[in-house]
């Protein structure tokens, strides 16, 4: 599977890019393409976005989640991706927020955009959207807490997933 990885600092705690991270029903305030994302339970989602000119849904479980480090993720249905975002303390107001999504591209039109770098650009830019998001903000619409290990939820987090 191909495989995308970016970074950007975030003008902001730790603490407070990786709570907002958790509200993943925000995404489509940054997220380009992105239309909808329901939380089902503590650890599944389903996606709809725009791929490849046309309208997709799937379903992803998080694998991995400690808090103010890593949350990981995996599609249980639809075209197969995986991803993991990292968080990590430059200095107490900064934090290097580090996105890494690996796809199946399903579609001509969606293995012709990843020949042309679309989906890096893509992801590129959400970054530099929540970078936005974060720092205009300067604290997340929520946190979850919560651990995930080896695709278990092994601490219930307290908090929201979204608000």
């Amino acid at each position: 599977m191909p495989r995308i990885q970016k970074d950007v600092v975030v003008d902001v705690p730790v603490r407070a890019a990786y709570d907002q991270w958790t509200q993943f029903e925000t995404f489509p305030q940054f997220m380009d393409g992105v239309k909808e994302v329901v939380q089902l339970d503590e650890k599944t989602m389903r996606w709809r976005a725009r791929v490849g000119g046309k309208e997709e849904e799937w379903d992803a479980e998080i694998t991995e989640q400690t808090p103010d480090r890593i949350i990981a993720w995996r599609s249980t249905t639809g075209a197969p991706n995986a991803g993991v975002v990292r968080f990590e303390q430059v200095d107490p107001m900064k934090t290097r927020v580090s996105l890494e999504i690996s796809y199946e591209p399903q579609q001509t039109a969606e293995k012709v955009g990843d020949a042309l770098g679309v989906l890096e650009r893509r992801v590129d830019g959400d970054l530099g959207r929540f970078k936005e998001f974060i720092e205009k903000r300067q604290a997340p619409t929520g946190g979850w807490r919560g651990e995930i290990h080896d695709g278990q939820v092994e601490r219930g987090g307290g908090g929201t997933r979204a608000t």
